[in-house]
């Protein structure tokens, strides 16, 4: 029987360092006001969706990651406005959805100054995550002479 591990393909931490753990922590120790402001709302669900924040995925740590629909939210500053910055935000963000997640980004004066509509659009996202997901395991079929498993 194969072991059960949240930081093997798919589980919580897919692939996750555990080093990555210890930045994670102190990086939830030190969010930033827009980040802060955005987990006071989601930080008990959205649409019995838990979220969690600072959240290490691969070589990555999420601002906030709802395993369940496979979502990542990134808050990012002016800084992420600069050319290589948001050079490497892209190349970063195309590697993650290459594992099958989806990520959204929200500027910080969004998350500041228009918070209801963030907290829809993550709402909208969340419900077309789960209808994808819902989807792909109705269309994944077990191979002949044993079950399935779902990735």
């Amino acid at each position: 029987m194969a072991l059960k591990t949240p930081y093997k393909k798919g589980g919580m931490f897919e692939g996750a360092n555990y080093l990555l753990f210890e930045t994670a922590k102190e990086l939830r120790k030190n969010m930033t006001v827009a980040e802060t402001v955005l987990w006071m709302h989601i930080k008990t669900g959205v649409n019995d969706f838990k979220f969690r924040r600072q959240h290490p995925i691969g070589l990555y740590i999420a601002d906030f990651y709802c395993h369940k629909a496979r979502l990542i939210i990134e808050v990012d500053g002016s800084i992420h406005n600069l050319v290589e910055n948001n050079k490497a935000d892209q190349a970063r963000q195309t590697e993650i959805e290459s594992w099958d997640y989806k990520v959204i980004r929200f500027s910080n004066e969004q998350v500041l100054k228009e918070i209801e509509v963030v907290l829809q659009k993550i709402t909208e996202v969340l419900i077309i995550q789960t209808q994808n997901a819902s989807s792909k395991r109705r269309s994944v079929k077990p191979p002949l002479g044993g079950l399935g498993v779902l990735l």
